[in-house]
């Protein structure tokens, strides 16, 4: 991954917001906190967050999705402090209609 400038940094993070808007206005999801960094939630649950080191997003998804998306290089296994989170995959590709897709995935692995 190669480090990013403030302002493409920026950007990235703004197509974070822009991709979770829809489905914050129809209400399934909220931002909130996750490690003193913001995030989403629905019905109080961890959904995703903007990668915090560089471009992308992280997303919660089912364990077999996640290995799946692994497996097939379209994320990578998000571990911060070195610990792999199994239900978690870090997305770099930017691409903000996948990334609302994956999100819309997330809330409804986390709300059923």
């Amino acid at each position: 991954m190669c480090p990013l400038s403030d302002d493409n940094l920026t950007r990235v993070n703004d197509d974070f917001w822009d991709a979770a808007a829809p489905l914050m206005a129809e209400g399934l999801i909220e931002e909130g906190t996750i490690m003193s960094g913001p995030c989403l939630r629905a019905k109080a649950e961890f959904v995703c967050m903007p990668h915090h080191k560089g471009p992308g997003i992280v997303v919660k998804l089912p364990r077999e999705t996640v290995d799946a998306m692994i497996d097939a290089g379209e994320g990578q296994p998000f571990a911060p402090a070195g610990k792999i989170f199994r239900e978690w995959v870090l997305v770099e590709a930017h691409n903000e209609d996948r990334w609302r897709e994956l999100i819309r995935d997330s809330v409804l692995f986390v709300t059923t």
